[in-house]
Parts: structure tokens; sequence; C-alpha cells
């Protein structure tokens, strides 16, 4: 079968051919209907030979959707043909949080050598992949793939984030949104069907901003150097209730640090090599600031109960399996508006 590559260190990905899997007991094995291409994916291919914690090569692709080829001996609950999506963040299933679902935050999959899919086991980016355990699968319906795949992070990770900070997200409340890309365009739909509060969106282009805009951003802000003061001027001087970043760079975490008012949420969810001091006088009063990882079993399904109400529409760029290295190209360009979406089966 064919299948996107990360082979070397440095490399770009290519598109290779490998055997077709086979399910062992216990595993599923998916054809895969759509893969998503996410920065996550960037980030790990920057890393230097130390810092990668899996061999090479790696069929990439975290997010991903597909229907049931084959059972491994001792699986029950699925059919062949059922359409599934893939959740992302597998865990030891032992532990008290993958007890409640909260694979995302288990408390043994390093010791274990647990890895997502894409991120350190063989990913969705291919023909076929092995899930390797029933419940890390959710059904779908009739939910269109391709528009459901990216669901699977670029949903489930902002609306974890989201979520969170619920109980300071009132009528009233404002929410800054930096980074208007996969995650951020998503998380400003979740707002707005979640909450009643004022969006604000911030981004570096217009062509983004007009994005933010038209899935239901109040107002949309360039994000630079007077980002902060305008989001102050548009909070009468107090800031946001609720900053979430989805950037996580220097600059941007910054302004998140300057636009958060008293008593605020400032979430970190990019991956952009920035930090923000916390400590006595260095934010206002009462900040909390927190940096989430995926989300739960649970919310996964809710975020796609929302997708079901019509609620959230992923904007989506698609490629064939041979195009993906230029999906990369284009979205390490910042040149993707939305999600760029890989159909290998396609």
């Amino acid at each position: 079968m064919k299948a996107v590559q990360y082979r070397a260190v440095g490399a770009a990905p290519e598109v290779v051919t490998v055997p077709d899997p086979e399910p062992g007991p216990g595993q599923v094995l998916l054809k895969v209907t759509a893969a998503g291409v996410c920065h996550s994916d960037i980030a790990v291919m920057s890393w230097t030979a130390d810092q990668i914690p899996f061999p090479l090569p790696l069929t990439l692709g975290h997010e991903g959707v597909g229907t049931v080829a084959a059972l491994g001996d001792g699986v029950t609950g699925l059919s062949e043909g059922d359409s599934v999506a893939v959740y992302g963040p597998w865990g030891c299933g032992i532990c008290v949080n993958c007890a409640e679902g909260k694979e995302n935050y288990c408390l043994r999959a390093k010791e274990l050598g647990i890895m997502p899919p894409g991120l350190g086991a063989p990913g969705a980016m291919a023909e076929y992949m092995i899930v390797d355990d029933p419940r890390h699968l959710v059904p779908i319906g009739d939910l269109d793939p391709v528009k459901t795949v990216s669901l699977t992070d670029a949903g489930l990770t902002p609306y974890h984030a989201i979520k969170r900070s619920l109980p300071k997200l009132v009528p009233g409340a404002t929410a800054v949104v930096i980074g208007t890309g996969g995650l951020g365009h998503v998380a400003i739909q979740l707002l707005r069907a979640m909450t009643a509060v004022r969006v604000v969106a911030l981004d570096v282009t217009e062509e983004k901003l007009d994005l933010a805009r038209a899935v239901g951003a109040h107002e949309a802000v360039l994000s630079d150097e007077k980002a902060a003061a305008r989001v102050l001027e548009l909070t009468g001087g107090l800031g946001a209730h609720v900053v979430l970043d989805f950037v996580g760079a220097p600059p941007t975490v910054q302004t998140a640090g300057a636009a958060a008012r008293v008593d605020g949420d400032i979430t970190i969810v990019g991956i952009g090599g920035g930090a923000l001091p916390v400590g006595f006088g260095t934010l206002p009063y009462g900040t909390n600031v927190s940096a989430p990882y995926w989300g739960s079993r649970k919310e996964l399904a809710e975020v796609l109960d929302l997708a079901h109400a019509g609620a959230v529409d992923v904007h989506v760029e698609t490629y064939s399996i041979d195009e993906a290295p230029r999906a990369y190209e284009r979205l390490h360009e910042g040149r993707i508006n939305g999600r760029a979406v890989i159909l290998p089966n396609g």
C-alpha cells in the first residue's frame, strides 16, 4: 500500500510503498478514508535526532477516519464497513485517568512506550492503518469523512481547551482566539455554539481574518505588536476573560499575557515554542495559565455530536496521497486556509 512517511531526520515526507498491515488480536484494520495534515507533524519533522522519541521511518497522520476493513481476534462491537473516527491520544487504558476516558492524560503512556498514531505509532496517512484497540474508534454515522477527520484533533483540542474555561465564558464575556487556522477557525465555531461570548479573532493575514469572520468571529484583528492594545480597547481597558493561543510562538504568548484581564484564563494550545512567565506581578492578579493536551474520548464523542447538529463546519482543502508532500509544503508556507486533508484511497 502507499503511505506518507517521515523517513530521515530533517528530510521532507515521502510517499512510499509498504506492506499491507494485518490486525493482530484485539486490533482493528481500517481502510483510511481521510487523514488530516497538522502543524504538529511539521514540529516533529523539525526535531533533532536526539529529540525524536521514536524510530524512523514513521507513517504520518494523527487525524484519521476510515471504514472497518478487518477485525482481529477477540474484537467485538464493530462490524466490517463501519465508518469510524480514530481517537488519537492512546493511553494504557488502565490508570485512573484512562478509566475516565482521559487517555490524553494517561499516567503510564511514556513509561510503557505508548504513542499516538502518526506521532510514534504508524498513522493514518496510508491506504490502511492498524488501530490498537476498538475503544479508540468512535462511530461517525452519516457524517462526511472529509469534513469530520480534522475534528479528531482540530476539533477535539479546542473543545477540550474551551470546556476547561466554561465557568468564565458567560454571557457578556470576551474570548480571544489567536491563530485562526486549522484549530482556531474551529474554536471560533465551538465558542459560538457553546457560549454567548463575544469572540475576537487574531491572525496575521486578511485572508485568515476573513475566514474567522465567516465562521463567526465578532471582531477580527491583525496579530501584531498592537493586537493586545486593540483587545483592551474592545473590552473597555479590562482585557479578555479567556485567551486561547493556537500558535504558541513567543510573540503570540506575549500578546496573550497582555490581552488577559484580572482573574482571566490564558490557554496556550499551539506548540510554537513560546513560554509565558508566571509569578506575582507578571500577569494580572488571579490569571490562570495552562497548556492542555488534546482531549478525552468522551469529549471526542461530544464534538462529533456537535458536528451531527451542524454546529461545526471545517474548512478543508483536499489532496491525493501522492500530493501529500505538497500539502505539507503549503502548510509550512502558511498557505493553507483551514485544514488540509489527504484522501489515501481517493
